[in-house]
């Protein structure tokens, strides 16, 4: 059975840093493409960032560009989202996703498995 746990989530004050943190486990994790989405109350769930199976390649929404880092540590099992200068408009729970193959992904149908999610809250 997969399993991703989120960690990392808090809060922070604008212009902050918070690294998050997935562990997965129960299949291959350098054989998946991995994701990061998010979810404000009252909104849709969107895309923040995805990175494929070896990390060779990655993609960003435009709102977090040049602020969040996706990588990921598969000898460890570990997706991580490091989130520079943080803004009040990224408070969320923060989702990590497995996809279904190897290659990075940007829509939501394209990930089998998701986690429980971690709350980050930014404050003005």
């Amino acid at each position: 059975q997969v399993q991703l746990v989120e960690s990392g989530g808090g809060l922070v004050q604008a212009g902050g840093s918070l690294r998050l943190s997935c562990t997965a486990s129960g299949r291959p994790f350098s054989n998946y493409g991995m994701g990061w989405f998010r979810q404000a109350p009252g909104k849709e769930r969107e895309f923040v960032a995805a990175i494929s199976y070896g990390g060779g390649s990655t993609s960003y929404a435009d709102s977090v560009k040049g602020r969040f880092t996706i990588s990921r540590d598969n000898a460890k099992n570990t997706l991580y989202l490091r989130m520079n200068s943080l803004k009040p408009e990224d408070t969320a729970a923060y989702y990590c996703a497995q996809a279904y193959g190897r290659t990075l992904q940007i829509l939501s149908a394209e990930y089998l498995y998701w986690g429980q999610g971690t709350q980050v809250t930014v404050s003005s």
